[in-house]
């Protein structure tokens, strides 16, 4: 009787890894979403990067990627080692991003996620950290107080700020997770620079 070729064996194989990679990358069992690279390398072997890459590459047809998320205060390493990935966190999140319309759908007023943006925005600028009261007082200038208070804490609870006992604000797993940082502080200083020029532009004597 024939052997069963090699790579037929090793694709099945890799199939049955990238359903186990899925089942622990979507269900949520911490209070935080995700799974670290050591649970991964636990239920996948050492070669579990491989899979999460192979997942990566299927749903990007959904718009969804793997994100990994190195510790907290880490630099994101250009090629990270073993160890480091085993203690990184994997979240499946938008490849792209959503649109105003969208956004409502999931229950964000445009408002919600302008404040949400500034506020990340601010505490990236000072360094990954602030004080709860700075941003308060910077966002008053947009919204009413109620409002700052209410959005603060929906920012807190789901993971976009992550607040310690001294009142100190800090960049959440979620926006480490979700958000290109870079590319937000782009965008905010082009939006600047756009509404100065308009400023200008209205006050300039005819």
């Amino acid at each position: 009787m024939a052997a069963k070729p090699r790579g037929i064996g090793r694709k099945s194989q890799y199939a049955v890894k990238m359903k186990r990679a899925v089942h622990l990358l979507f269900y949520k069992r911490h209070k935080i979403a995700g799974v670290k690279g050591w649970e991964l390398r636990r239920r996948l072997g050492p070669d579990y990067p491989k899979v999460v890459s192979l997942v990566d590459d299927y749903l990007e047809k959904l718009d969804l990627t793997v994100k990994t998320v190195f510790e907290e205060g880490a630099t994101p390493p250009e090629k990270p080692t073993l160890e480091q990935l085993d203690r990184a966190r994997f979240y499946v999140t938008l490849r792209g991003s959503l649109t105003p319309k969208e956004a409502k759908m999931v229950g964000w007023r445009v408002d919600d996620l302008a404040a949400l943006a500034v506020s990340l925005g601010y505490i990236i600028s000072k360094g990954g950290k602030t004080q709860r009261k700075e941003l308060e007082d910077l966002l008053k200038n947009k919204l009413p107080g109620w409002r700052v208070d209410m959005n603060l804490g929906r920012y807190v609870r789901s993971g976009y700020l992550l607040e310690d006992e001294n009142g100190m604000l800090y960049l959440g797993w979620r926006t480490r997770a979700e958000v290109d940082q870079k590319k937000l502080i782009d965008l905010l200083l082009e939006t600047e620079a756009k509404t100065t020029n308009e400023e200008k532009t209205t006050n300039s004597p005819i």
